[in-house]
């Protein structure tokens, strides 16, 4: 089903990512996380593309088995990098053959040895060459592109990122699935500027709860979702044990939420790292009200 027709017929969505494992191990405990959320019925599931496409045959096999063989409506992350033009017409290409609605366009992270990105030979250079080639050649994919609620971090000039945004848009996308954020007011701010640039697309919020000081350290790490609130991080210094950090960022993402649900917020996509517990009890914080 197209990504339009499942956001209007769930309000809010509610969606979870998931990353192609490395090893047998992993896989199981996939298996066995989708096991434990997919009673919840999420609108959708999405599953991740490695720096430098280096999972794009994990990414396409696992699509493929969960399209196949459960009920759950699938979306591939699809990036410019490591892929020629041809490659990723023949990715595409068998996504929609075999009844694949809907793919997430993304510009992708350079391999962890490489600190620039660099355009493939005979590929795309940005995100919206992407989405305005599937758009032209696969007109009924859906499509959903990345949004940065505390701004792109290789685009410090926010005013030129939301042309960039704006520029995706107007090549075809569908949604926007923004990156982690623990502030809400950066959300809905990133809202009302994609509203000033005349984009009119849902903007699902992305959600990923802290649950151990390591985990945050690695969160301010990435190249956004790095902003933790000072209240936030009192709670988390102050406390004695990781399972009360855990408690900690699971309380704070269950409020967030809660906050987005009132406001209207379209979607909420969960990033699970391949684990249920965090956001079974998110879920079973929202329906304690």
């Amino acid at each position: 089903m197209h990504i339009n027709k499942l956001l209007n017929k769930n309000r809010p969505s509610f969606s979870f990512e998931f990353f192609p494992p490395k090893t047998d191990a992993g896989f199981e405990k996939l298996y066995s996380t989708i096991k434990d959320l997919t009673p919840l019925n999420p609108t959708f599931v999405s599953i991740t593309y490695g720096a430098g496409g280096s999972t794009r045959q994990k990414t396409h096999d696992l699509v493929m088995k969960l399209h196949k063989e459960t009920e759950l409506t699938v979306i591939p992350h699809l990036t410019c990098i490591g892929s020629t033009m041809n490659e990723i017409d023949e990715i595409v290409s068998d996504y929609h053959d075999n009844g694949i609605s809907n793919i997430l366009a993304l510009r992708g992270d350079p391999p962890k040895d490489t600190e620039n990105f660099v355009k493939t030979k005979d590929g795309f250079e940005h995100a919206a060459d992407l989405v305005s080639f599937i758009k032209k050649n696969y007109p009924n994919m859906g499509i959903g592109v990345a949004g940065f609620p505390e701004g792109h971090p290789l685009t410090p000039n926010r005013l030129l990122e939301m042309d960039y945004l704006k520029q995706k848009v107007d090549a075809g996308a569908d949604y926007i699935c923004t990156q982690l954020f623990f502030h809400n007011d950066d959300l809905y701010d990133f809202i009302e500027r994609c509203e000033l640039s005349g984009i009119d697309i849902p903007v699902l919020a992305g959600i990923m709860p802290i649950t151990t000081i390591s985990g945050m350290k690695r969160m301010a790490e990435l190249s956004a979702g790095s902003r933790f609130p000072a209240k936030l991080l009192k709670q988390i210094y102050a406390s004695s044990s990781d399972n009360e950090i855990k408690q900690i960022g699971i309380n704070w993402a269950t409020n967030q939420v809660k906050d987005l649900v009132k406001n209207d917020i379209p979607g909420v996509h969960f990033y699970t790292l391949n684990n249920s517990e965090a956001t079974l009890l998110i879920y079973r914080g929202l329906s304690s009200d």
